[in-house]
């Protein structure tokens, strides 16, 4: 099966997921500059969760490019992604409202959790359709940041109901180490041309 659809689809749902966040975003109740900052647990928690799903739609399009087709398996491995994908803005918008509270710090981080194990499957569906020397599996190789990820948003939900400052600075954690340009992709597209 051509992957087009599949790219469409999951490009559309993520645009829509960041628009209902922005959506949430509330206006403040006076007119100074200073009533910004009641606003900034919400700006902050908005914050995050743009960039995460930022980084999720980049690795998602990268992937995709090293993808040659597609199967009915990957398609469920997409929508169980975007399904825990659909969740942050929800989670996002009791985080921020509730001053990052236990029970939303908590719960943001197991969607998180959530998301990660749903991407990792993703991966691992693909490249179980692929060859395994084919380019995606090489330039997956050994996923050391996806497994890394998923073990500190583990900790990190553990850590939310004693500390949610310190699983909110884990999640930022892995913000910052997809952050990071992962060239890999990119490398064997052009050592492999379509």
């Amino acid at each position: 099966m051509s992957k087009s659809r599949l790219e469409a689809f999951s490009d559309g749902v993520i645009a829509i997921i960041i628009t209902i966040m922005v959506l949430e975003l509330r206006t403040p109740i006076g007119p100074r500059f200073q009533d910004l900052r009641e606003l900034a647990p919400d700006a902050l928690s908005y914050l995050l969760s743009f960039l995460l799903l930022g980084i999720y739609w980049n690795n998602h399009h990268h992937l995709l490019q090293a993808t040659k087709a597609v199967n009915g398996a990957i398609l469920w491995g997409n929508l169980h992604l975007l399904f825990w994908l659909s969740l942050i803005p929800f989670a996002t918008r009791w985080m921020g409202t509730t001053r990052f509270a236990m029970a939303p710090v908590a719960l943001y981080g197991s969607i998180l959790l959530a998301a990660g194990c749903a991407y990792y499957i993703l991966v691992r569906t693909l490249l179980a359709h692929h060859d395994p020397d084919s380019p995606l599996a090489e330039a997956i190789g050994a996923d050391w940041k996806g497994k890394v990820s998923i073990g500190i948003y583990a900790i990190a939900v553990a850590l939310a109901f004693v500390r949610p400052w310190a699983a909110l600075a884990l999640y930022a954690v892995v913000t910052i180490i997809w952050l990071i340009p992962d060239r890999r992709i990119e490398h064997v597209l052009v050592d492999h041309p379509s």
